[in-house]
């Protein structure tokens, strides 16, 4: 069974329908991307920050959670220290961990099928207008949400397996069978969605 990012639970931002949370994450996104002051950025921050605390994850889960793109950024803030100003560096790394723990936060508190169910709304005037298959676009962004950490969660068990025997750990050895496994599950799935009739309406 594949495992979703979304967190049962009756927080505040659960109880929020998801169109609007959507809509929220992207117009702050977008506005923060206009924001050059370091100290609002940090305020925002901290913002963001009580927003993922207040979901109630215990902090070992909270911070797995975000743990491989808060890599990213701080390694992306390593290189603009090199790149571009201190500011610089400090504002970009500011804005790109605020927007990191808001989308942690939609993503814990939506549902897969709220979320496709927002995309397929918002594309269907493309839709009506023969542009794309609304439903298609949706349930291809549902599937990358619900494997992405299912691929995580597969990685990790390759690499306890192998620690198990005793045996290094090595990337071409865990990614062979990562990645036939990932297909066998992807053909699976493919074979379910094409019995139900759900592609290509």
């Amino acid at each position: 069974m594949l495992n979703s990012l979304h967190v049962e639970g009756r927080t505040w931002l659960h109880r929020l329908p998801a169109a609007p949370k959507l809509f929220l994450l992207a117009a702050v996104s977008l506005v923060l991307f206009f924001v050059q002051s370091p100290v609002v950025l940090a305020l925002v921050l901290l913002l963001a920050g009580g927003v993922y605390t207040s979901l109630g994850l215990p902090a070992r889960e909270a911070l797995k959670r975000i743990r491989p793109v808060l890599i990213t950024i701080l390694l992306f803030a390593l290189i603009n220290l090199v790149l571009v100003s201190p500011q610089e560096a400090l504002t970009t790394t500011l804005r790109l961990l605020s927007v990191l723990l808001l989308a942690a936060s939609v993503t814990a508190t939506t549902t897969i099928a709220a979320f496709m169910d927002v995309l397929a709304k918002l594309f269907l005037p493309l839709e009506r207008l023969g542009l794309l298959k609304a439903a298609d676009i949706s349930l291809a962004v549902g599937l990358v949400l619900r494997f992405v950490p299912e691929i995580a969660a597969r990685y990790e068990g390759l690499k306890e397996a192998h620690r198990a025997r005793g045996l290094p750990l090595r990337i071409h050895r865990v990614l062979g069978p990562l990645i036939i496994s990932t297909l066998k599950d992807a053909d699976t799935i493919a074979e379910a969605i094409d019995a139900r009739g759900i592609r290509g309406q």
